[in-house]
């Protein structure tokens, strides 16, 4: 560097290289808005589309294409598309795949954000948002019209915890050209093969089992199909959903152990819910692998594992009063959304009436996810609360 250069200039352009062949183990993380290029004809030949180059950071440096690729690989898909929330994932693939005039069809039991935001589509972009009984199975296709586009499914439930035969669902969609969108966060890619079942597209909240420290907030879309893959990349762009570099790493950090912690919290996690199924004070374990659950046989079938994640039905004669002491008495039960970190958490929830599909309404609900503290101390704690209801 010539040493006629100003400070100010020498503080931003440097001579240094680092040495070559620096090996480790975790991947660098590159922060980065700009992009450089080596010539202008680099510069205009670039495609924001690919992943063979960088163009922009909203599009993605070295750090990011690496857990798109790992992510996609866990998954099974060919590409992946990461974005700051897994509520953005899903406003990426509405955006993505729904125009003025279109219908989409949404489970009953789906989470929540997802129904909002389709309700939102229904008064503001003019789609018809309509919503479905989670236990269809292959009756969806008496749902679906000449304007139906996209069809999302959940399995399991996130709150009701039901499990829909997603290969019929699949089928009756494919068999009228309509685009399955599966959010897959409960197994973590994990515990079911989504686009083994027939799933065109598959979603993530990364917040949950990925990060896996209840630090940070972001989603992935997956797809092996190259033309849906284009049509995700498009509203992407369009709607500037970039992610920081320091975020991805994190998640690249914890995938390593991802199997292990799930595995762990669903041992836990049953040996919880086994235990609370014996109690009077509990009429029911929504749970995939107990047999009482909804859709048991369809989780035997598809799913190898489980997570940690499951909700609980009071006995009726418990108000909605009662098991709010109940939940605020719990200690090592952090009252809190959100799950797949390495704390327990606990939320009642409230079923809407309009649920026609739901048959347990008078019973409250509160879900619990089981973290990675001892369970004995677990099962201590859920005792003493029981202790409130009274």
């Amino acid at each position: 560097m010539n040493k006629s250069k100003k400070r100010q200039t020498r503080l931003l352009h440097s001579d240094y290289q680092p040495p070559a062949d620096f090996g480790a183990f975790p991947p660098p993380v590159y922060r980065a808005s700009t992009v450089l290029f080596k010539s202008v004809a680099a510069m205009r030949a670039r495609d924001w589309q690919r992943r063979d180059a960088y163009t922009y950071g909203l599009q993605g440096t070295p750090t990011t294409f690496t857990l798109e690729a790992r992510l996609a690989e866990i998954e099974g898909g060919k590409h992946c598309i990461l974005a700051p929330s897994g509520l953005a994932a899903i406003a990426v693939v509405d955006f993505a795949f729904l125009r003025a005039g279109d219908d989409v069809l949404i489970p009953e039991n789906v989470y929540n954000p997802n129904r909002e935001l389709g309700d939102w589509l229904a008064e503001d972009f003019g789609v018809t948002a309509r919503y479905y009984d989670p236990m269809t199975g292959a009756g969806i296709a008496e749902m679906i019209q000449p304007n139906t586009r996209l069809i999302w499914a959940e399995t399991p439930g996130s709150v009701t915890m039901e499990v829909p035969d997603i290969p019929a669902i699949c089928k009756a969609a494919h068999d009228r050209g309509v685009i399955v969108v599966l959010d897959n966060t409960w197994s973590a890619g994990l515990a079911f093969d989504a686009f083994g079942h027939g799933a065109d597209v598959v979603l993530h909240a990364l917040t949950k089992y990925q990060a896996g420290a209840s630090d940070l907030l972001m989603g992935a879309v997956m797809t092996r199909d190259d033309d849906l893959y284009r049509r995700l990349c498009l509203a992407h762009m369009r709607l500037g959903m970039g992610v920081g570099a320091d975020d991805v790493y994190l998640v690249l950090r914890n995938l390593p152990t991802m199997k292990l912690r799930f595995e762990k919290h669903g041992d836990a996690a049953m040996e919880v819910a086994t235990w609370l199924k014996t109690r009077p004070e509990i009429s029911r374990i929504l749970h995939p692998a107990f047999e009482d659950c909804p859709g048991h046989e369809f989780f035997k079938r598809d799913f190898t594992g489980s997570g940690g994640l499951f909700s609980i039905l009071f006995d009726k004669r418990y108000t909605e009063a009662q098991t709010d002491r109940f939940v605020e008495a719990l200690q090592l039960f952090k009252l809190g959304f959100s799950w797949g970190g390495e704390h327990s958490l606990c939320a009642p929830f409230r079923i809407p009436v309009t649920r026609k599909d739901w048959n347990y309404h008078g019973h409250q609900l509160v879900r619990l996810y089981i973290g990675l503290e001892e369970t004995s101390d677990l099962i201590a704690d859920l005792e003493q609360a029981f202790s409130v209801l009274s």
